[in-house]
């Protein structure tokens, strides 16, 4: 084996150099939600140079798995952020049933826009 320096190892098979390429072991085997499947099709369809050097060093898990976290934080910060701003409170869910869905249900589609611009900027 040799490695080159571009970081990827490479074997010799007669007279050609042929990259060594696998997938690792990935540490955390939970399987991705929603926003990491999103913003892995989002690499494979429009950043594809991106995607394939993640892909070649096999740091794609890791990083889809990292904005897959985030997302899902910035989701839950931005409904919580939004409850409170429009005052969607359990005594509304009490009181009103339907309006608190209503409303939740606006909630729900704002934070999701605003999740997938942060994903496909």
């Amino acid at each position: 084996m040799r490695i080159w320096e571009n970081g990827l190892e490479y074997v010799l098979v007669g007279d050609y150099y042929f990259p060594v390429i696998g997938v690792p072991e990935a540490a955390d085997q939970a399987p991705l939600s929603m926003w990491g499947r999103m913003y892995k099709e989002h690499l494979r369809e429009h950043r594809q140079i991106l995607f394939n050097e993640l892909l070649l060093t096999g740091k794609l898990d890791e990083h889809v798995r990292m904005m897959d976290r985030q997302a899902q934080e910035r989701y839950e910060v931005l409904v919580r952020q939004m409850k409170e701003a429009e005052g969607v409170t359990e005594g509304l869910k009490e009181m009103d049933m339907m309006e608190w869905v209503r409303r939740m249900n606006g909630i729900d589609a704002r934070a999701r826009e605003g999740v997938v611009e942060m994903l496909y900027e």
